[in-house]
């Protein structure tokens, strides 16, 4: 099975199981050593700079990201 079929699988899962597996999954993270976390950073920001060069995704300045976290916070 993907990782792909396997979130389709579980997107149609009801929500309190949805709730249940993304808590578990987010708490085997902590069991993750601090090379690995380094690793998947590193995996993430060369993803998300592929995107940026593809056109995929959009920069936004940390000025308006910081403005609109405070706005939501009331």
């Amino acid at each position: 099975m993907t990782v792909d079929e396997l979130k389709a699988e579980a997107l149609r899962l009801a929500p309190q199981a949805r709730a249940d597996l993304a808590r578990e999954l987010l708490s085997s993270l902590d069991e993750l050593s601090e090379a690995e976390i380094e690793q998947l950073w590193l995996e993430e920001a060369a993803h998300r700079n592929r995107e940026l060069d593809a056109g995929t995704a959009e920069a936004i300045p940390a000025e308006e990201v910081l403005a609109r976290a405070k706005a939501r916070r009331g």
